[in-house]
């Protein structure tokens, strides 16, 4: 089955980025991630090549480098957890019979899940002021659900971005969130935490993708959507940075 989405083509630009940080997380990839780029199948290293520049990108933009940092605020922290937390939802609820579809049976969903750690943390956060309802998140959303309708195989490519940064650089952007928020007399957030060894749920995760049974033209819309999942998050990011209130 071979579906397009008119909306990935349309879908606006990303906010234009300043100039990469000298702390940019892929520059700091641990020995064993190293190691384990090796090993990549052959879908996966396409993955990797498709969206390294959209990834610098959006390390370089004003919210991720202000995190990286240590220089990000409790209400921008409160407003990325209060925004992710309805994406990451439809995600657990339709990934699985969407993936199950497409021949990837041995996603490590409950693994990955978090959705009830984004929910938890905002509740955690509820003493942070109030954070305006998220335009982007908003957007990601409905483009999501657009996906789950008429191309699983794009609505995919928001699985591998979004759980793949989780296990990877998120797991810095966590230390330096935690940080803040434990200044500011907060809790530590659980977003970033998993229960599982993490290169065991990358290994899992990546074996998954490579179970997807597409076709060419599916195979390439996997590709160009991984790019549009970056500048989803891309406007999400944008909007965070303009949050600046203390």
């Amino acid at each position: 089955m071979t579906t397009t989405h008119p909306a990935a083509a349309a879908s606006p630009a990303p906010a234009s980025p300043t100039a990469t940080s000298p702390s940019d997380l892929s520059d700091h990839a641990s020995p064993a991630d190293l190691a384990a780029r090796k090993g990549f199948g052959p879908r996966v290293r396409r993955l990797h090549g498709r969206i390294g520049a959209a990834h610098h990108q959006a390390e370089g933009m004003e919210f991720s480098r202000a995190l990286l940092d240590g220089q990000a605020s409790p209400l921008q922290l409160a407003a990325l957890i209060r925004a992710l937390g309805p994406g990451y939802a439809l995600i657990e609820q339709q990934g699985p019979e969407l993936a199950a579809a497409l021949g990837a049976i041995d996603f490590p969903w409950a693994a990955l899940a978090r959705s009830a750690a984004l929910a938890a943390d905002a509740a955690a956060l509820a003493a942070a002021p109030a954070t305006p309802r998220s335009a982007a998140a908003a957007l990601w959303l409905e483009h999501l659900q657009a996906l789950a309708q008429q191309a699983p195989h794009r609505f995919l490519a928001h699985v591998y971005v979004r759980y793949g940064g989780d296990l990877s650089g998120g797991q810095q952007l966590a230390q330096q969130a935690n940080a803040i928020l434990a200044a500011h007399g907060l809790p530590a957030v659980r977003f970033w935490a998993f229960d599982q060894p993490l290169p065991v749920l990358k290994a899992a995760l990546h074996d998954a993708f490579e179970q997807l049974d597409l076709s060419e033209a599916e195979e390439g819309e996997l590709l160009e959507e991984a790019v549009v999942a970056f500048q989803d998050t891309q406007r999400l990011l944008a909007e965070l940075g303009d949050l600046r209130a203390a």
